[in-house]
């Protein structure tokens, strides 16, 4: 472990091992603490800025991003960045909200604006762009506290058609597996010879009404690929279904794993950006590979990024690990359910779970009404609108009676703040240490 020493303009130096030295500079107000972890020192006073030749590995990657700074005997800096998820999860509850207060103003004309046709070169998709920028805003703030003179990205180009079959050759990348069929739900359909694949259906109709259903749930990242989709009848295709502890929801993780394809996609896409990016030079996958095996070293992400980094026999440091929370939460509507007794189960229950059964227009497709079994109710459908946003939240740390402890949250309108340790006390006793958003240590 090393201190980060920032000199009086805020430009890196040369982290040092000269602890005593640190505690008497902080002691005489001669230096000050930037952050907590890594633990960053900036000098108040006028210094030399003599640096050595520091390089910078990078293991690009959709979920994790591994990196590791090297001098020419030992290595500085290691660590793993575990990127946030769920930003298409975000923007369709985004959407649904906004289509709600829509349909309560008055009719508003069209716009065209908007459309992907008109967006501008490069554009990205939401996710795919958030998780670009956040490699190139860790880059940044390791840049911001190691003097860092050269910097290597792995990137990759993956053959999806290749990784499915590894015989495929010229024009049999036209000819899908669904070659022949007027879309996927036909695929789908004839793929299932036009019966329920729920071993257990009752459904006991000559012509049962058959959906596609998603085995992995849409918002669980669930893909329009064909082996995600299977054939359901009407009957055992319903919401309850796919709630926690019934079969639709087991299903996603008790039949076969899927290959999913997003993070060599991702790849595929930002490669160019991440290459074109200002000082930046490249490698590929599998030179770190053959590297890594040559050196013996256990694949990990932050290893990958060693040996990327130009990493052999250097000291080594212990890896430090990062994560990505949400920064803000601007949402300022919230919904909740009315609850009711489900009158067979004797449990409450959301009124959601206890619906009419009418799902479209056409009254041949509706299920089961289990309006029927709403007993008792017990608490009203209500919206809430967030009028403040506090001082204090979830995973920052804070000082209380002297011990460090973790926000979990606020409650009785900010008037006092729950914490790791089973307390609670009023927001006046705390006093902040460091603030749990965006890219934190854990």
């Amino acid at each position: 472990m090393k201190v980060h020493v920032l000199d009086k303009s805020g430009k890196a130096l040369m982290p040092t091992k000269r602890f005593g030295k640190v505690r008497r500079m902080l002691k005489q107000k001669k230096a000050k603490v930037v952050q907590r972890k890594p633990f960053t020192i900036q000098l108040l006073f006028e210094t030399t800025t003599h640096t050595q030749d520091l390089t910078l590995g990078i293991d690009s990657g959709y979920k994790y991003i591994g990196v590791s700074v090297v001098s020419e005997k030992e290595e500085l800096l290691s660590a793993e960045l575990e990127l946030l998820d769920g930003v298409k999860k975000r923007l369709k509850e985004r959407s649904d909200y906004r289509k709600q207060r829509r349909s309560r103003k008055r009719h508003r004309e069209p716009r065209f604006d908007n459309r992907i046709t008109s967006k501008k070169k490069g554009w990205f998709a939401p996710t795919v762009q958030h998780k670009l920028d956040t490699h190139i805003r860790f880059i940044d703030m390791l840049k911001g506290i190691l003097p860092i003179s050269k910097t290597i990205i792995e990137v990759a180009n993956f053959d999806i058609q290749k990784i499915k079959n590894p015989e495929i050759t010229g024009k049999q990348y036209q000819e899908g597996e669904m070659m022949g069929f007027w879309n996927l739900r036909e695929y789908i359909l004839h793929r299932d010879k036009h019966t329920c694949q729920n071993p257990d259906c009752k459904n006991n109709e000559a012509h049962p009404i058959l959906e596609i259903h998603h085995i992995v749930f849409r918002d669980n990242e669930g893909t329009d690929a064909p082996s995600n989709l299977i054939t359901l009848c009407n009957k055992c295709h319903t919401s309850a279904n796919h709630k926690k502890g019934k079969y639709l929801y087991e299903w996603q993780t008790k039949k076969p794993k899927l290959n999913k394809f997003r993070d060599a996609t991702f790849m595929s896409t930002v490669r160019f950006r991440l290459v074109n990016l200002k000082d930046v030079t490249h490698t590929y996958g599998y030179i770190t590979k053959n590297n890594r095996i040559r050196l013996g070293i256990k694949k990990t992400h932050y290893n990958d990024a060693f040996v990327i980094a130009g990493g052999t026999e250097h000291k080594r440091v212990k890896p430090i690990f990062f994560k990505q929370s949400r920064s803000n939460n601007r949402s300022l509507q919230k919904f909740y359910d009315a609850k009711y007794i489900d009158l067979r189960t004797g449990k409450k229950v959301a009124a959601a779970e206890l619906h009419c059964g009418r799902t479209r227009r056409s009254k041949n497709t509706n299920g089961e009404n289990l309006k029927g079994f709403r007993g008792q109710k017990i608490s009203k459908g209500r919206k809430t609108i967030r009028k403040q946003r506090y001082f204090y939240q979830p995973n920052d740390l804070v000082y209380f009676e002297g011990n460090l402890c973790k926000v979990i949250g606020t409650m009785n309108k900010g008037k006092s703040v729950k914490l790791d340790n089973k307390k609670n006390p009023d927001p006046k006793k705390l006093k902040p240490c460091k603030y749990g958003k965006g890219i934190v240590a854990i």
